[in-house]
């Protein structure tokens, strides 16, 4: 089943840990691929220095601003492509960043441990910024498992240095122990 838009509509550190272990469907124009969460950072809104929001509403993260349950999409470094889901409600812009996947359906071989390496294997792009996750579009979240509290792991997100004491800030959600998690490793 396909999760609704009420699962987005709460802040995004409560939908960061709970997004774990549900199931993201992609499909890329030939094949409907399938993967489990197991990495993800929440960025908190205007206040939090490492989210896109907190200079403001620019084209780039518009979809920030919109309703919950939306793709977030944008390209980093002129290469990478991020995909975020839109939580809060309309006008409180906060977002998950899908950091790694575990996949499913015999794609094992598959790399998508890294939020551009899994964009760049799943076929995410810029195409999908502003797409309803609640829908029967391209993208979407599925109820999956979700991993229990003692497999959980909460640290700070990795790469926002310039981020002031937002830095340290404990909004990166991982599962202990699974092999796909990117960035630092986190011990079984």
């Amino acid at each position: 089943m396909i999760l609704g838009r009420g699962f987005y509509d709460r802040a995004a550190d409560l939908v960061a840990r709970d997004l774990l272990g549900r199931t993201l469907v992609v499909f890329d124009g030939k094949r409907r691929h399938r993967a489990r969460i197991v990495e993800v950072e929440a960025y908190v809104g205007i206040e939090d220095l490492a989210c896109h929001a907190s200079k403001g509403r620019t084209p780039r993260n518009a979809s920030m601003f919109g309703q919950p349950g939306n793709a977030y999409v944008y390209l980093v470094y002129g290469m990478h492509h991020m995909l975020n889901l839109v939580t809060s409600a309309v006008d409180d812009p906060q977002a998950v960043l899908i950091r790694a996947l575990e996949p499913l359906d015999g794609e094992e071989g598959r790399p998508y441990r890294g939020p551009g390496v899994l964009c760049r294997a799943l076929g995410i792009d810029r195409s999908l910024d502003g797409s309803d996750l609640c829908g029967t579009g391209r993208i979407h979240v599925e109820e999956g498992t979700p991993i229990p509290d003692d497999r959980v792991v909460c640290t700070p997100r990795i790469g926002v240095d310039y981020a002031g004491a937002w830095k340290d800030a404990p909004l990166r959600f991982c599962e202990r122990g699974n092999p796909h998690v990117s960035g630092r490793r986190i011990p079984s």
